[in-house]
C-alpha cells in the first residue's frame, strides 16, 4: 500500500511541474488550444483550465468550428470528441440514436445510478421510459406536482423569505431552492416530506452527499481510468467523498423503501400518487424487465429521479433569479405580465405568461443544469462534420457551450435576452431540441420537461409577485467543476417586498 501511495505522489509531482510549464507557455501564447504531449496527451493543459472548464471549452469549440478532439494520456481511456455542432447533435441523439448508447464506459463512471433510467440501454431503458412517461403524463400526477409545489412554497419558502425580510438578514437562494426541491421531489417520489426547508435550516445529510458524488463523477471523465479506480479502491481524495455519499444514499433510501413496502403490505396502494408506490405496484405483464420486488432496483429508480427533481430544477431557479437580479427591466416585464394576466395564481393559466417562459428558456440556454451529454459508440462512424470516431472514443456534447455558440445563437449569444424566444405575434418561439439542448433531444428527451416548467414558473410567479432580491455587493457566481451546474459560493441576497 505504501509503495502504491508513493508512486501516486511521484506521478502527481511530475504532472504538477508539467502544468507549471504549460502555464508559462500559455501565458506567452494565449491560445485556447492544448498541447498534445507524449504519453500525457492534453491532460496537463486541461488541468490549468479546470477552474473555468465550461467557459474555456466554449472558447475552444467556437475557435474549432464546434468540434474538438481531446487526446487523453496514453491508454487511459480518456480520448474524447467534444462537439456542439447542431448537425452532429441531431445525428448522435436522434437520427443515429441506436449507434450512440450510454455504453459500458458511461455505466462504470455513473455506477452509483445502477439500473436507473439515466444509466441503462436497450430493453430495460425502453421499459423504464415507457413506464415513466405513463406516470409523468398522468394528469392526476401533474396536479399532485403543482399542489405539492404551491403548498411547500406557501408553508416553507415564503415564511423563510418573510423572516429574512423582517429581520433584515441575508439568505442563500441556492440553498433555499435546493431544500425546496428536495422536499417537493421527496414528496413526489416517495410520499415522504423530509421538511428540510424551514427557518431553522436543519442539516440535510442527503444534500451534502450529492455534491461529493456529482463532483467526483466529473473528474472521472478526465482522469485516467486506472487512477480513479485506484483512488476508489484505496479510499482517497474525491473518490473517498463519493464512497461516503453513496453510503448515505443507500442507507437513507433503503429505509424509505423498507417503510413503503410495509405500508403497501398492510394498507395497500390506496390513492397514493408517489413514484415509489407506482413502481412497487407496477404491472409486470406490461413492463417485463422491471423488478419491483428488488430493493436495489427500487433504490436505483428512486435515486435517479430524486437527483433529477432536486438538482436540475434548483440549479435552474438559482441561475434564473441571478440573471433577473442583473436585468431589472426583464424582472419588471415579468411582474407586469403576472399582474395583468394572472392577478390570482391559477396553474392552468401559466401558459399565458409568455415573457416569463421566454426568460426561463433563456436562463436554461445560458445555464443548463446538466452541463454535458456523454455517449459511447456501438460501431465506428463518421459524423456529419467529417470527424471519424470509433469505440475507443467517448463522445461529449457540451450543453453549456452549445447555448453560447455565436455561430448558433448569433453575436449576442452570451446576453440574457428573453425576447429571442418571442415571435412577432407575441407567442413563444420554438427552437429545435438539437439547438436548445437543456432537456436533451431524440428518444432520450427529458420526460419531466413539462413538470419542470410548471415548477419553475409556479415558484417564479409566487416570488416575483411579492419580493425583490438584491445580490450582495461584489458577488460573482463561479460554476463548480461538476456534472451538475451549481454556484461555488451560493447566491446570497437581501430580501425586500414589493
Amino acid at each position: 500500500m505504501a509503495m502504491i501511495i508513493g508512486l501516486l505522489d511521484i506521478i502527481i509531482a511530475f504532472i504538477f511541474f508539467l502544468v507549471l510549464y504549460c502555464l508559462f507557455r500559455h501565458m506567452r501564447t494565449q491560445t485556447p488550444f492544448l498541447t498534445n504531449w507524449p504519453v500525457l496527451g492534453m491532460l496537463p493543459g486541461l488541468l490549468l483550465q479546470i477552474h473555468r472548464i465550461h467557459d474555456w471549452l466554449t472558447q475552444v469549440l467556437e475557435a474549432a468550428n464546434m468540434t474538438f478532439r481531446f487526446k487523453g494520456p496514453w491508454r487511459s481511456g480518456t480520448d474524447i470528441l467534444v462537439t456542439v455542432d447542431p448537425v452532429n447533435v441531431h445525428y448522435i441523439l436522434s437520427s443515429h440514436f441506436v449507434n450512440y448508447p450510454k455504453g459500458e464506459e458511461f455505466q462504470k463512471i455513473f455506477e452509483f445510478l445502477g439500473d436507473g433510467i439515466f444509466n441503462v440501454d436497450s430493453g430495460l431503458w425502453e421499459d423504464m421510459r415507457n413506464s415513466s412517461h405513463a406516470i409523468f403524463s398522468n394528469k392526476d400526477f401533474q396536479s399532485f406536482s403543482v399542489s405539492t409545489s404551491v403548498s411547500k412554497l406557501r408553508q416553507g419558502l415564503v415564511p423563510v423569505l418573510e423572516n429574512a425580510y423582517e429581520k433584515n438578514i441575508l439568505v442563500d437562494l441556492q440553498d433555499l431552492f435546493q431544500r425546496f426541491l428536495f422536499d417537493t421531489s421527496s414528496i413526489l417520489m416517495t410520499g415522504y416530506d423530509p421538511r428540510s426547508l424551514s427557518i431553522e435550516m436543519p442539516k440535510v445529510e442527503f444534500c451534502a452527499a450529492v455534491e461529493g458524488v456529482v463532483d467526483g463523477i466529473f473528474y472521472r471523465h478526465i482522469k485516467p481510468v486506472f487512477l480513479w479506480k485506484l483512488q476508489n479502491w484505496i479510499g482517497v481524495g474525491i473518490e473517498k467523498k463519493m464512497r461516503k455519499g453513496i453510503e448515505v444514499f443507500d442507507r437513507l433510501l433503503g429505509k424509505i423503501i423498507s417503510v413503503k413496502r410495509e405500508e403497501i403490505k398492510n394498507h395497500g396502494k390506496g390513492d397514493a400518487m408517489d413514484i415509489l408506490t407506482y413502481y412497487m405496484t407496477i404491472n409486470r405483464e406490461k413492463y417485463k424487465l422491471l423488478k419491483p420486488s428488488d430493493d436495489k432496483f427500487m433504490r436505483d429508480i428512486l435515486l435517479g429521479f430524486l437527483l433529477a427533481g432536486r438538482d436540475t430544477v434548483s440549479s435552474a431557479l438559482t441561475w434564473f433569479f441571478w440573471l433577473l437580479s442583473k436585468n431589472p427591466e426583464a424582472t419588471a416585464k415579468i411582474r407586469d405580465e403576472i399582474n395583468k394576466k394572472m392577478p390570482v395564481f391559477d396553474p392552468t393559466e401559466l401558459h399565458k405568461l409568455v415573457y416569463l417562459e421566454g426568460a426561463v428558456c433563456e436562463a436554461l440556454r445560458l445555464y443548463p443544469p446538466v452541463l454535458f451529454n456523454h455517449k459511447s459508440l456501438a460501431k465506428p462512424d463518421v459524423l456529419p462534420s467529417g470527424h471519424r470516431v470509433d469505440e475507443s472514443w467517448k463522445i461529449v456534447i457540451s450543453i453549456y457551450a452549445l447555448g453560447r455558440m455565436k455561430s448558433v445563437w448569433g453575436d449576442d449569444a452570451e446576453e440574457f435576452r428573453p425576447e429571442r424566444w418571442i415571435s412577432d405575434s407575441g407567442t413563444l418561439r420554438h427552437e429545435p431540441s438539437y439547438k436548445f439542448l437543456a432537456f436533451s433531444s431524440g428518444p432520450r428527451t427529458c420526460l419531466g420537461k413539462k413538470l419542470t416548467f410548471l415548477q419553475i414558473k409556479t415558484v417564479a410567479v409566487e416570488i416575483i409577485r411579492k419580493y425583490d432580491f438584491k445580490v450582495i455587493e461584489g458577488h460573482k457566481p463561479k460554476p463548480v467543476s461538476s456534472v451538475l451546474l451549481r454556484m461555488q459560493d451560493g447566491l446570497k441576497v437581501s430580501v425586500t417586498k414589493i
